[in-house]
């Protein structure tokens, strides 16, 4: 349907108190439909949850060569990886979530203007062909032989009908000129510069306060002065943060990319620096005796191949460089950044703290609790890919006042998130049922391992789902919501993971993470089941 040149969705006959609750099982046989719809899901959640994935499953790899040193190390690498995650988070997830909408909508506008021109041109082309029908043929003759022979060719192919205008509607032009624009010339994303130098700039940042904080921020996540744990944890921390500006800059330009709904090129990029980070482990860990150190500089070495790559393919398609420096938008990215910041920090500070309890506990909990959260978030950021597939279409959709389209990309991933979460689970559970032993050889190790798989399995329909409803929010750019109902949500996990740690130990807190990302997915639907927001159109289609 169409209203003031909108597009809606048909009423929904499925509604509760005039509320869109069921709007989630819309089209539910349709998740494994290859249509268009589907077809465009697939081509950029693929590569993306590939990329996503590759960094963690490298950090997996990481920890099985590191854990051959011994637990002690394994548990120092644990808590520095955490504390280097946390603040990674808090300074680029903001940046990278704005950057993917704001270049998908910049991008999408600066093609519907685009058309829009080219369509006013033929509209002038066919009004003088009108005019010039009205000419005798003398008069045509006497004008061509004035203006030449190419003007000759305009008007014949005018006449014939050629160039009528055919202006289409602003979804079809933006698919349209999805790729003309790269082979035109360099695009002009003001947004896209604006990442960059932030990025590059928090990157600095954090690698100054990583460095100079590092005893301060070991001794709050409970590595004691005198534990055996601090020399190797200070040692990795401290070499990983010199990689800080590579990542930050790399995610940044990986938003970009996003924005472009290209995610080939960041799944290359991310690929080869963590084949690198694979080959020189060995070298650096145990063949130059180098330790936890080894793994560290290995590490930053394969960050900064990233970002070379991404960053040599970025300057192929955009002009990184803006006219103006009034064109450069920090007011729009900071303005929002401030807002999900504290999301950021409310949704990270719970991982963060149950990994400073479980150090708490010793250096085998530690160790073994490690390897539980690796697993656990390198199967949950496979979802991640179908957050960006959602993210970059509703964005555009959104942009193209395209509410059909809206709805069914919503729908179709968080009906797609759930089914991938079911299947993460069995093969989270049966995979590190059987192959928890590459991480570890240690028996005490492994027998606590063991009590949390039941968990890490569990949970993943859980935290597909609310990794899902991050990207649907997003790319409904409904920023401020996803910051301020988060903070609630990590109030009640907070006080869940002190209570249930100090009764039950290591089951608590993996009990009290299954408590935080429940109530995480609920408050991600909630402004979509409800007609609220910017999902109101919902809403007002669904009451009688």
């Amino acid at each position: 349907m169409a209203e003031n040149g909108i597009m809606h969705p048909p009423e929904s006959k499925s509604s509760l108190w005039g509320m869109p609750v069921f709007v989630l099982f819309k089209d539910a046989r349709l998740v494994f439909k290859m249509d268009s719809l589907g077809l465009e899901i697939i081509r950029i959640d693929f590569p993306a949850a590939l990329a996503l994935a590759a960094d963690p499953i490298a950090s997996l790899i990481d920890t099985a060569f590191i854990g051959r040193i011994g637990p002690v190390e394994l548990a120092a690498v644990g808590v520095s990886i955490a504390i280097f995650n946390q603040a990674s988070r808090v300074t680029i997830f903001p940046l990278v979530s704005i950057t993917t909408s704001f270049v998908a909508e910049e991008d999408t506008n600066g093609k519907i203007s685009h058309e829009a021109a080219k369509c006013e041109d033929l509209e002038r082309s066919g009004h003088k062909n009108n005019e010039m029908k009205e000419l005798t043929p003398e008069d045509v003759i006497a004008e061509n032989l004035e203006k030449g022979a190419a003007r000759n060719t305009d008007t014949k192919e005018l006449v014939d009908g050629s160039n009528t205008n055919t202006c289409k509607p602003p979804s079809a032009i933006a698919s349209k000129t999805e790729n003309t624009e790269v082979k035109k010339g360099k695009r002009h994303i003001p947004s896209a510069s604006t990442a960059l130098l932030l990025g590059l700039m928090l990157g600095l940042l954090q690698a100054v306060f990583l460095i100079l904080g590092a005893k301060l921020l070991l001794g709050v996540m409970g590595v004691k002065p005198k534990s055996p744990m601090l020399n190797p944890a200070l040692k990795y921390l401290t070499l990983r943060s010199l990689g800080s500006p590579a990542v930050l800059l790399s995610l940044a330009t990986q938003g970009v990319f996003r924005g472009f709904k290209d995610t080939k090129t960041p799944l290359y990029a991310t690929v080869a620096g963590d084949l690198t980070n694979i080959i020189l482990d060995p070298i650096f860990i145990f063949a130059l005796r180098l330790g936890v150190s080894g793994a560290a500089i290995a590490h930053v070495l394969s960050q900064y191949l990233i970002v070379l790559i991404l960053l040599w393919q970025l300057m192929k398609q955009v002009n990184l460089l803006p006219p103006h420096i009034k064109d450069l938008q920090f007011g729009r990215f900071l303005k929002n950044g401030f807002v999900l910041l504290a999301r950021v920090i409310a949704v990270t500070f719970c991982v963060t703290l149950s990994a400073s309890l479980a150090a708490r506990l010793g250096s085998t909990p530690m160790a073994a609790f490690q390897i539980c959260l690796q697993v656990w978030m390198t199967s949950s950021l496979l979802s991640d890919g179908l957050a960006v597939a959602g993210q970059a279409i509703l964005a555009c959709a959104f942009a193209e006042k395209d509410y059909k389209k809206v709805t069914a990309a919503a729908t179709r991933v968080l009906q797609m998130s759930f089914v991938l979460g079911v299947g993460l689970a069995v093969v989270v559970g049966v995979g590190l049922y059987f192959g928890s032993g590459i991480f570890s050889k240690d028996a005490s190790v492994l027998h606590i391992i063991s009590i949390g798989i039941p968990f890490v399995a569990a949970t993943q329909p859980i935290n597909s789902l609310a990794f899902v409803c991050d990207g649907v929010n997003y790319g409904a750019s409904d920023f401020s919501y996803t910051a301020y109902s988060m903070v609630p949500v990590a109030g009640a996990s907070i006080a869940s993971l002190f209570l249930l740690y100090k009764s039950n130990g290591f089951i608590g807190i993996w009990v009290a993470l299954t408590i935080y990302m429940a109530l995480r997915a609920i408050a991600g639907v909630w402004r979509m089941v409800t007609g609220t927001g910017p999902w109101r159109f919902l809403r007002s289609r669904s009451m009688p």
